[in-house]
C-alpha cells in the first residue's frame, strides 16, 4: 500500500510538472499571439463593432432584463441566452481568478486583462453570430449550437470532424468535469472560512442542488440563470463600492498601480524586467479567458439557443457579457484587493524594499483568501468572510450549471443522447469530490490547460467563417447608415 501511494506521488509530481510545461508555453506565448490577433481582426473586420455597436448591445441586454422571463418553446429568450453565458463567464475567476493573477502577475495583469477583454468583445460577437447562424433544431425543438457546428461547417470533410471532436474532448474534460471541481472547490473552502461547516456537508448540499437543476435540462438552467445572475452581480457590486467608498482616497493610487506595473511589474514580482513583464502579460492573459472566456468556445452554446431576429442582436448582447465580466465585476474585485493591500495604510510591499511575493508568502496571504481579507479590512473578519463566501457560492454555482450544459452539449455529439445521464452523473462526482480536497495546482493547471485547447480549433473555425461575421456587422451599419 505505501508504494501504491509513493507511486501515485510521483506520478502527480510527473503530471504537474508536464502539465506546467504545456500551460507555461500555451500561456506566454500561443495564447497570447492567438487573443490578440483573432481580437485584432475581428476588431477591424468588423469595423470595431465593439465601440460601434455598444449602446445597442446596453439597449439589447438591459431593455430585455427579466428575472421571470416567459418560457419558451424551444430555445431561449436573449436574456436567459446571455445570463446562461454570464454564469459561465461570472465565477470563480472574478474572484479566485482575479486575485491570483494580481498577486503572480502584480496589478499591472488588471491592465492586459482589460486589454484582452476590450479585443475579446469583437471576437465573441463573433462566437455568437457564427453559433447563431450554423445552430440545428431537432423536430422536437431542441436547440444545438456552438463551436462543433461551425467548425464543421467551415471545413467539410475529416479536418472539420477531427477540429470539432477535439473541441468537444477538450470542453467535456475542462467545463464538465474538472471545471465543476475547480468551482465547488472555491464554494468548499470559503464556506469553511466563513462559516466552519465542513466541506464534505457543503459537498452534498451543492451536488444535490446542481442535480436537480441540470435535470431539467436547458430550460431550467435557463430560469435559473435569469434569476440568479442580476442579483448575484448587485450584491457583488454593492459590497464592493462599500469598501472602495471607505478607501475612496486609495482608488486613484489603485489605478494608478495598474497601469505602472502593467509595464513595470518587476518592483512588485522581483527578477528582471523581462521576466516580470512575462508573468504580467501571460496572467492578464490566461486569468481573462478563464474569466470572460471570449475566443474559448464555451459562452456560443448558450448564445446559439437564443431566440433572435437577426445573429447580429445576439452578437451585440454577447459582447455586453464581457463587458460586465471584466471591466465591471473582475474591475470591482481588482480595485477592493489592489485598494486595501497595494497602497495607503494596508499596503504590504515596499516598506523595505523587498519584493511583494516574498511579503505574501509570509503572510499567508493567497488567491484564494486575499479577497475575504480585503473585505474583512472594511467589514471585519465575520461579515467580510461571509460576504465573499456568499458572493463566490453564487458566482461558482451559476457557473457550474452552465458549464454543465456546455459539456453536455459536446458530450452528446460525442456519445449520442442516450449517454447523458452518464455525463450527468460523472459530472456531479467531479463537483462533489472538488469541495472535499485540498485546492490542487495540479487541478487548475489542467483546467487551465484544457480551456487553452479549448481556443485553438475555435480559433481556426472562426477565421475560416469571418466573412459571415463581416456580413452581419455591414448589414447593421448599412441599415443604421439609411
Amino acid at each position: 500500500m505505501t508504494q501504491f501511494i509513493e507511486w501515485l506521488k510521483w506520478l502527480e509530481a510527473a503530471t504537474l510538472k508536464v502539465m506546467t510545461a504545456i500551460n507555461d508555453y500555451m500561456a506566454n506565448y500561443v495564447l497570447i499571439v492567438l487573443l490578440v490577433a483573432i481580437g485584432l481582426f475581428f476588431s477591424f473586420k468588423t469595423r470595431f463593432v465593439q465601440v460601434r455597436c455598444f449602446g445597442e448591445g446596453i439597449k439589447q441586454v438591459f431593455g430585455n432584463v427579466s428575472l421571470k422571463g416567459k418560457k419558451q418553446k424551444s430555445g431561449m429568450s436573449s436574456f436567459q441566452a446571455l445570463a446562461t453565458a454570464v454564469a459561465g463567464q461570472v465565477g470563480t475567476g472574478n474572484i479566485v481568478g482575479a486575485s491570483g493573477a494580481i498577486l503572480i502577475g502584480g496589478p499591472g495583469a488588471i491592465f492586459w486583462m482589460w486589454i484582452i477583454a476590450f479585443l475579446g468583445m469583437a471576437t465573441i460577437y463573433a462566437e455568437a453570430v457564427l453559433s447563431q447562424e450554423t445552430r440545428k433544431v431537432d423536430d422536437d425543438g431542441t436547440v444545438h449550437g456552438g463551436p462543433i457546428y461551425y467548425i464543421k461547417e467551415a471545413f467539410k470533410g475529416k479536418f472539420g470532424k477531427f477540429l470539432a471532436g477535439f473541441f468537444a474532448i477538450a470542453t467535456v474534460i475542462s467545463l464538465g468535469f474538472i471545471g465543476g471541481m475547480v468551482q465547488s472547490n472555491s464554494i468548499g473552502a470559503t464556506f469553511n472560512t466563513a462559516f466552519g461547516i465542513p466541506t464534505w456537508i457543503t459537498g452534498v448540499v451543492v451536488a444535490a442542488v446542481v442535480a436537480f437543476i441540470i435535470i431539467g435540462g436547458a430550460q431550467r438552467i435557463a430560469a435559473t440563470a435569469e434569476k440568479l445572475v442580476p442579483i448575484m452581480a448587485i450584491l457583488y457590486i454593492v459590497g464592493g463600492l462599500i469598501v472602495l467608498a471607505v478607501n475612496i482616497t486609495n482608488i486613484p493610487a489603485a489605478f494608478g498601480a495598474i497601469f505602472k506595473f502593467a509595464f513595470q511589474p518587476q518592483a512588485l514580482i522581483g527578477g528582471g524586467l523581462g521576466y516580470a513583464l512575462k508573468e504580467a502579460i501571460s496572467q492578464g492573459a490566461k486569468r481573462g479567458l478563464f474569466s470572460n472566456e471570449a475566443g474559448m468556445g464555451s459562452t456560443p452554446h448558450a448564445h446559439a439557443m437564443a431566440n433572435v431576429k437577426s445573429p447580429h442582436e445576439q452578437g451585440v448582447a454577447a459582447m455586453i457579457g464581457v463587458f460586465l465580466d471584466t471591466f465591471v465585476v473582475l474591475t470591482m474585485t481588482a480595485l477592493v484587493v489592489i485598494s486595501c493591500t497595494y497602497v495607503g495604510d494596508g499596503a504590504l510591499a515596499g516598506a523595505n524594499g523587498e519584493s511583494y511575493a516574498a511579503i505574501i508568502a509570509a503572510e499567508g496571504i493567497n488567491k484564494t483568501n486575499v479577497a475575504q481579507s480585503a473585505f474583512s479590512s472594511v467589514f471585519g473578519s465575520g461579515i467580510g468572510n461571509a460576504f465573499v463566501a456568499i458572493c463566490l457560492m453564487f458566482f461558482a454555482f451559476t457557473t457550474i450549471i452552465s458549464w454543465n450544459l456546455f459539456g453536455k452539449i459536446n458530450f452528446n455529439y460525442l456519445f449520442g443522447k442516450k449517454s447523458t445521464i452518464v455525463y450527468s452523473i460523472i459530472a456531479v462526482i467531479f463537483i462533489f469530490v472538488g469541495t472535499i480536497v485540498q485546492e490542487n495546482e495540479l487541478v487548475w493547471l489542467t483546467q487551465d490547460t484544457f480551456n487553452q485547447f479549448m481556443v485553438l480549433p475555435n480559433a481556426i473555425g472562426l477565421i475560416a467563417l469571418a466573412g459571415i461575421v463581416s456580413k452581419a456587422a455591414k448589414s447593421k451599419k448599412d441599415t443604421l447608415d439609411k
